[in-house]
C-alpha cells in the first residue's frame, strides 16, 4: 500500500504477479479510503486478511498527514497478523513502473508534489537503479541539473517550464510496489525499515517562544 502522494493504492501480490490492486486519486480522503481499497483488494482476490504472509509500505517521500495514514495501517496489520511489514521508497516504485509499462530504459529522474511550490525528486540509471538519495527543491532550481532527462510523475507535469519532457506515469501504484518489492526480496535485498521519509517538518509546528503552562 501507498498512500505518500494524492493517490491510495493497494495490491496483493503472490510472491509471482499481482493479483488484484486499487487506486484512487484524492488528496484529502486517504484515511477514508484505504481500508475500503484493502477489502476490495482482498475480495477480488478471493482471500481473507489473514492470508497475508507480508506487507509492505511505500516511505514516501511525502506531506506528513497523507504518508501516515498508510503507514499506520501497515504497522497495525503487521502486529495484528504477526507478519513482518517493509518499507519501499514511493519514488522507486514510480520509477519501476515508467521502466515496466512506459518503457523508460533510463538515464531519467522522478519528481512528485511536494506542495509549497516544490517537487520530491530523485534520479535513476534505469527503472531499479537510483542514482543517489531523494530530496525536496523548486523544480526551477532542478532544472538545469536534469535537463534534457525525461521526468516521471505528477511532479513533472505540473512545472513544464522546469521538466519539458514529462513522462507517465504520474502517481505510483500498489501493484508496481508490490512487483518492485518482490523483486528485491526474491533476490535477498533487504528493503526499508517501515519509517516515514519526510525531508522536511511537518507544516504544524509549536510556535517559538511557547509556554508550557502547568498547575501548581
Amino acid at each position: 500500500m501507498d498512500t505518500a502522494t494524492p493517490a491510495v493504492t493497494v495490491a496483493l501480490h503472490d510472491g509471482a504477479s499481482v493479483i488484484a490492486s486499487s487506486g484512487q486519486v484524492d488528496a484529502r480522503r486517504h484515511g477514508e479510503l484505504l481500508l475500503p481499497a484493502v477489502d476490495r483488494v482482498l475480495a477480488e482476490a478471493g482471500v481473507k486478511l489473514d492470508a497475508v504472509t507480508g506487507v509492505v509500505v511505500g516511505v514516501g517521500p511525502g506531506p506528513y498527514t497523507g504518508l501516515r495514514v498508510g503507514l499506520v495501517t501497515a504497522a497495525t496489520f503487521g502486529s495484528a497478523l504477526s507478519v513482518p511489514v517493509h518499507g519501499i521508497c514511493t519514488l522507486d516504485g514510480l520509477a519501476y513502473a515508467a521502466g515496466q509499462d512506459g518503457g523508460l530504459e533510463g538515464p531519467f529522474a522522478v519528481a512528485t508534489d511536494a506542495r509549497r511550490k516544490e517537487v520530491y525528486w530523485a534520479r535513476y540509471e534505469d527503472a531499479r537503479t537510483r542514482t543517489g538519495d531523494p530530496a525536496v527543491d523548486r523544480p526551477a532550481d532542478i532544472a538545469a541539473e536534469l535537463a534534457g532527462l525525461p521526468v516521471v510523475g505528477a511532479g513533472a507535469a505540473l512545472y513544464p517550464d522546469a521538466f519539458p519532457d514529462a513522462r507517465g506515469p504520474e502517481h505510483v501504484s500498489a501493484a508496481s510496489l508490490a512487483s518492485l518489492a518482490a523483486e528485491r526480496l526474491a533476490a535477498g535485498q533487504e528493503l526499508l525499515e517501515p519509517q516515514p521519509l519526510y525531508l522536511r517538518r511537518p507544516d504544524a509546528q509549536v510556535p517559538k517562544n511557547y509556554k508550557v503552562v502547568t498547575p501548581k
